[in-house]
């Protein structure tokens, strides 16, 4: 079957991913192409898909300069329907004659559009819209072939129109759940413009992925990087449904777990009927951190002394090839494409030392976001405990440890984190949040305990709702709640004396801290 495809051009913007995901959740396929892909590549990709439509993604770049990524002009004259998003709106605009500058001032954040004509990618859209915003230049100008369709107080030019061709730009990001009825603009585009059918789903996706695992492991043998997260515990499934026995899965436990992670990791695996290598490496990885403050540079080290590991284990078993759990979001924010920024280098991306002894590294779920690396394992049977389980950074506490990591602090970081999920989950309030846990921060201050000055850490509680972790606001957790958590980390815990809650919604913050 050739499915229905609508090709997401991709300008470096940290939301392009998530465009492609929002077409998928509606059952038509997608794919991430090259800003500069050319009609005669769209034509074989047409081969095996049956390419409906374009979208041009948000970049981080302004169109009037020389050096910036601009596409192949031809395409707008193969009959495809356009939709350009941010940046993409901008670049329309620009390649027809329009005027784009730097705006008199930037609008980041939820703004208010005014909707002048409800139609085509508009239709149904009330004269008053709620949208999310994140640009510095705006589209002042169009030329006559074009008409405006929506306006903010800052931004002239919010939405626009071809007259006579299926070309649109919208200034606003529809696909991030900070827009309102952005569903219902890219649905509009999706069925009312390109005429897209639901014919694609996730279980499309997992018979993909363990073919391309089978050929890339072939015969050899590999290892997985198992944390007993929702992710690699995913890949782990796909791998050992494409290369079986040729599988082992290594568990590092470099010190910066959870309370009890590493019995979690025994009972669950244990019963999977995997070759499971549990390895004690929290010397080595305290060692390499004595003295280390910068996050950046944490992040690094771990990834460097995660691949050592894997390496020597790989040795012991024969293995030619690292399989590894790396979702979107974390290529995303380490700043893997050309034109993308680097917000933070995740210890399985841009954490990873250039030179490593594997003959590749296999990532399964790598364009996929967490919501839907769950779907995925519900479709492969894994148990509830897996598929609802906490995102955890693969640094662990080291990165929810702000500056120098010592045994001491993860210790008093664990502890707070097990009261933080203690509590949240005994309230039933979980099941609606996407995470939920505690920063221990390198700030002292002064506190009174049983009537004697006290002096010791502040911590910072992060509570955040989300659907896939690319954006996220911070839950309002009643009161009541939060004292409880307080009135236990203040109590239990000596070494704490102040206790904080992070209402920072990302953005503009990340979700960790570090």
């Amino acid at each position: 079957m050739r499915y229905d495809t609508i090709l997401v051009l991709d300008f470096g913007g940290q939301y392009c991913h998530l465009i492609a995901r929002r077409i998928r959740e509606n059952k038509v396929y997608s794919e991430i192409v090259p800003y500069n892909i050319t009609p005669e590549e769209i034509l074989r990709l047409n081969e095996r898909l049956n390419v409906k439509g374009l979208m041009l993604s948000g970049g981080p770049l302004s169109v009037y300069k020389r050096e910036t990524p601009k596409p192949n002009p031809e395409i707008l004259d193969m009959g495809l329907p356009v939709l350009g998003i941010c940046y993409g709106h901008q670049l329309l605009a620009y390649m027809y004659g329009g005027v784009v500058k730097p705006a008199e001032r930037g609008e980041y954040g939820v703004t208010y559009a005014s909707i002048i004509k409800s139609a085509d990618v508009l239709e149904g859209l009330s004269p008053r819209e709620k949208v999310w915003m994140s640009h510095s230049d705006t589209v002042y100008a169009l030329p006559e072939e074009f008409e405006v369709l929506a306006y903010t107080e800052n931004c002239p030019i919010a939405a626009f129109k071809h007259k006579s061709k299926p070309i649109f730009g919208i200034q606003w990001h529809p696909e991030v759940t900070h827009t309102e009825n952005g569903v219902k603009i890219l649905r509009n585009f999706i069925f009312n413009v390109c005429g897209c059918r639901q014919n694609w789903k996730i279980g499309d996706f997992i018979k993909k992925a363990i073919e391309e695992v089978e050929r890339i492991v072939g015969s050899s043998r590999a290892i997985i990087a198992l944390s007993g997260g929702i992710d690699s515990s995913t890949a782990a499934v796909i791998a050992a449904k494409a290369i079986g026995r040729q599988l082992t899965a290594v568990f590092v436990d470099h010190g910066f777990m959870r309370d009890n992670e590493l019995k979690f990791v025994r009972e669950v695996f244990g019963k999977m009927n995997m070759n499971l290598i549990i390895i004690d490496a929290k010397e080595r990885f305290y060692n390499k951190l004595k003295g280390i403050a910068d996050p950046e540079l944490k992040r690094k080290i771990i990834g460097e002394e995660f691949i050592r590991v894997f390496e020597e284990v790989a040795e012991r078993v024969g293995a030619e090839y690292l399989i590894q759990g790396t979702i979107y979001p974390d290529r995303i924010e380490s700043g893997f494409r050309r034109f993308s920024d680097k917000i933070k280098s995740h210890h399985n991306v841009a954490g990873l030392p250039l030179r490593m002894k594997f003959k590749g590294i296999v990532e399964p779920l790598r364009d996929l976001y967490k919501d839907e690396v769950r779907e995925v394992a519900k479709e492969l049977g894994l148990p509830e405990e897996i598929v609802f389980r906490q995102p955890f950074p693969g640094p662990g506490l080291a990165v929810r440890v702000i500056g120098e990591v010592t045994p001491e602090k993860v210790e008093v970081a664990r502890k707070i984190d097990k009261i933080v999920r203690e509590e949240i989950e005994s309230t039933g309030l979980h099941s609606s949040l996407w995470q939920y846990f505690a920063v221990l921060t390198n700030t002292l201050t002064t506190g009174v305990k049983g009537d004697v000055r006290a002096y010791g850490y502040v911590t910072a509680i992060r509570i955040v709702e989300s659907r896939d972790a690319m954006t996220a606001n911070f839950a309002r957790i009643p009161y009541e709640i939060l004292e409880r958590i307080s009135t236990r980390i203040t109590s239990e815990i000596p070494e704490v004396v102040r206790v904080v809650y992070d209402i920072t919604n990302k953005p503009p913050s990340t979700i960790e801290w570090e």
